[in-house]
């Protein structure tokens, strides 16, 4: 009998990237993907998945507590790995609400109905469910920022400096809550910034490209300084894969792809790609349409994970640095 996993946002960047290397990996597993469909989930990101017999994909939203009982009872839910959240800081700075409403009401509604699913009370898992587990991905930014020197680690105090960031540390406290009040089985991930194929057109990467291509204004905030750590999206795939396999309950495991860069450098490098692969006509430049814009409220200036906890408890390393997925990144949005 295959066991039913539910992974929430499996449309969206990320998740779509996970449920097809999940659904392969593991036929043994009946991956439940829900996923609302906002703007940012894209069903022609899971085509592959049309065809495995070991996915199933509802339409709804993660505060439907209504829906979400329904979805543990009918498939028996056995674990839960958590993707759906708003996440664009951008948008997090123009409509706060959301982002309070989604990540913070949706991950407790989660969580909540996992608890009554597979415990009789605090500390009580009810026969047979003792090896379901609560996965929750989180991100680096409820950290903060960073100087020039340093690292966040595991044990770094919180200090969220945007809406969606707060957001998201908010539901990173009730996970832990919910461990530490109720004895549930969860762990937690936090990322740093994730690239690869399937990235919504608004975030950096797919944005310059997208630009690029069109000979429209390639916008870089402020002087393009902020340096962020980045981490090609399949090895944060095959992390969050070790983590809720094997990870301790109630820990929380950072992913970074030791790969600092600042925006400058980014969008030099898209464009250095651009003009090998698709040169622009008369023998011009992509890097001539860069533009600098007004930086955007509350910018965090640095992000770096210290991911020692997961490589050294859990053996993960990975696979690709930035030189190489940089490179498998601009080839599939060239393709697409």
């Amino acid at each position: 009998m295959s066991q039913a996993i539910l992974v929430t946002g499996g449309a969206g960047f990320i998740g779509s990237n996970f449920v097809p290397y999940f659904c392969e990996k593991y036929p043994q597993y009946h991956v439940i993907n829900l996923d609302l469909l906002t703007y940012a989930g894209n069903p022609d990101n899971l085509r592959e998945c049309e065809s495995m017999l070991n996915y199933t994909f509802v339409q709804g939203d993660i505060c439907d507590a209504e829906l979400i009982s329904r979805l543990f009872e009918e498939y028996d839910i056995r674990g839960v790995i958590h993707f759906a959240a708003e996440s664009h800081v951008d948008n997090s700075i123009k409509n706060p609400l959301a982002f309070i409403r989604t990540n913070i009401e949706g991950t407790f509604t989660l969580i909540n109905t996992a608890y009554r699913h597979w415990m009789s009370g605090p500390n009580q898992v009810k026969p047979g469910y003792e090896s379901c587990r609560f996965h929750h991905i989180s991100t680096d930014e409820v950290y903060g920022t960073l100087g020039a020197e340093g690292f966040f680690r595991e044990t770094t105090p919180y200090a969220p400096n945007s809406p969606y960031s707060a957001s998201k540390a908010s539901s990173d406290f009730i996970v832990r809550a919910f461990h530490h009040t109720y004895g549930m089985n969860v762990t937690t991930s936090n990322c740093s910034n994730n690239y690869g194929p399937k990235q919504h057109r608004e975030k950096l990467i797919p944005l310059m490209i997208e630009r690029a291509l069109a000979e429209q204004p390639m916008p870089v905030y402020g002087a393009g300084a902020n340096i962020r750590d980045w981490l090609y999206v399949l090895d944060h795939c095959k992390a969050i894969d070790l983590i809720f396999h094997r990870g301790r309950s109630g820990e929380t495991y950072n992913i970074g792809g030791h790969n600092e860069r600042n925006n400058m450098q980014i969008v030099h490098r898209i464009c250095d790609l651009l003009d090998e692969r698709r040169p622009r006509s008369g023998g011009k430049k992509y890097a001539d349409l860069i533009t600098f814009v007004a930086d955007r409220p509350g910018h965090d200036l640095r992000y770096a994970i210290d991911a020692t906890k997961l490589t050294e408890e859990l053996g993960w390393h990975a696979d690709e640095n930035f030189d190489t997925g940089i490179v498998k990144t601009v080839d599939w949005y060239l393709n697409h």
